[in-house]
């Protein structure tokens, strides 16, 4: 994981590190590229990743079978495939451009 954002065919993979059993589910800003987001939801039979979905889902404004968990199931550490015009938001908020 050496890259926060890169593109794999039509989709855009982007590095999280996920911080769950957090008081609220938001972003955490970006380190060691990746994405930190805190999650409200307990890392136990998927809840974390579910709330790690739907947040970004609400997020980017879309649904959230386009929002594919490619590695790190069981992990902090993971990388998530997104539709690749969440790229232009996501800079937008975490770098200003």
């Amino acid at each position: 994981m050496n890259e926060l954002f890169r593109i794999e065919g039509n989709r855009l993979l982007v590095n999280v590190k996920a911080i769950p059993q957090s008081s609220r589910t938001e972003f955490a800003g970006v380190k060691d590229n990746a994405l930190r987001v805190r999650i409200a939801a307990a890392p136990e039979d998927g809840k974390a990743n579910t709330e790690l979905i739907a947040f970004l889902s609400k997020f980017l404004g879309c649904a959230k079978r386009e929002i594919i968990l490619k590695s790190g199931d069981r992990s902090r550490l993971k990388v998530i495939a997104l539709p690749v015009s969440a790229r232009q938001k996501l800079e937008k908020v975490f770098f200003g451009y």
